[in-house]
């Protein structure tokens, strides 16, 4: 009976606010008792999603299909630019499908591991998403430069570049694939693309693939932010669908903490449903 109190006031505590430090020194005990908890069994439902549904396959065709005529009407009105026209797009989920690697992490039983996804990054095996490659061709076809803006690692740009040129993506070079040095917002690399080129379209699967306004930010200022940015979804800025992972979850759903045990994760996740 004992337990059973303590463990009621301990979810209890957890409702009232998921960032106080109290909360991981409660649970951390508790956790201890529930290691036989799978730590990736929650993802198996959107990584099967993302592999297997013609769903998500029409969405992703339908994204691209909106991008190529998003840019035949920047095209038809004769954009003034003294400068080349240019798309950004991220890489991961936005134009390369790396759900094998998420699978063998439901495989492993296993969180994010730096040293598994350079194991995965370095076999150059990622396809492209549906719609990715014919749309990116397009582009070039039309005289408009892709550049691929991602929080990849600085030192997987080889793999990247050579995964990028597989595929048959255009522009697939180390002046055109920017990844992550040591700053995880993507705004000075968008800056340095302004600097040569007019950005018409920005396409990816996370909002700070658009814009730095919503970096780092909760779930109720990034809705706010969507919000107050609506007209600008499905004109300069195309979003991809990721079930899997992501801001949305990271910054969102888990508050930004990176130490959260893998019982106060799942309890957060129970906690944040919505029900009737």
């Amino acid at each position: 009976m004992k337990n059973n109190i303590l463990i009621t006031l301990l979810i209890f505590t957890l409702l009232l606010g998921c960032k106080s430090q109290q909360i991981e020194n409660d649970y951390s005990a508790l956790s201890l008792k529930t290691t036989n908890i799978p730590i990736r069994e929650y993802a198996i439902q959107s990584v099967l999603w993302q592999q297997n549904a013609a769903e998500y396959r029409a969405l992703a065709y339908q994204t691209f299909n909106l991008a190529q005529m998003q840019l035949n009407h920047i095209m038809a009105n004769k954009i003034d630019s003294k400068k080349p026209l240019a798309i950004v797009t991220d890489i991961d989920e936005a134009i390369l499908d790396n759900s094998p690697y998420n699978g063998k992490q439901i495989e492993l039983d296993e969180n994010f591991n730096s040293l598994r996804w350079t194991e995965w990054v370095k076999k150059e095996q990622a396809k492209a998403i549906p719609g990715a490659l014919t749309f990116f061709k397009y582009a070039k076809s039309k005289g408009v430069e892709v550049f691929y803006i991602s929080n990849r690692s600085e030192n997987q740009k080889k793999e990247t570049v050579q995964n990028l040129q597989i595929m048959g993506f255009p522009f697939a070079d180390d002046a055109h694939v920017l990844l992550k040095d040591t700053i995880n917002t993507k705004e000075p690399r968008r800056s340095q693309v302004k600097q040569t080129h007019q950005i018409v379209l920005l396409l990816g699967d996370n909002l700070s693939d658009f814009s730095e306004v919503f970096d780092g930010h909760c779930t109720l200022e990034r809705n706010a932010s969507v919000d107050s940015l609506k007209a600008v979804f499905g004109n300069k800025f195309i979003v991809l669908p990721n079930p899997i992972y992501g801001d949305w979850e990271t910054n969102g759903i888990l508050e930004g903490k990176q130490n959260w045990t893998n019982f106060q994760k799942d309890s957060i996740r129970h906690q944040k449903l919505k029900s009737y």
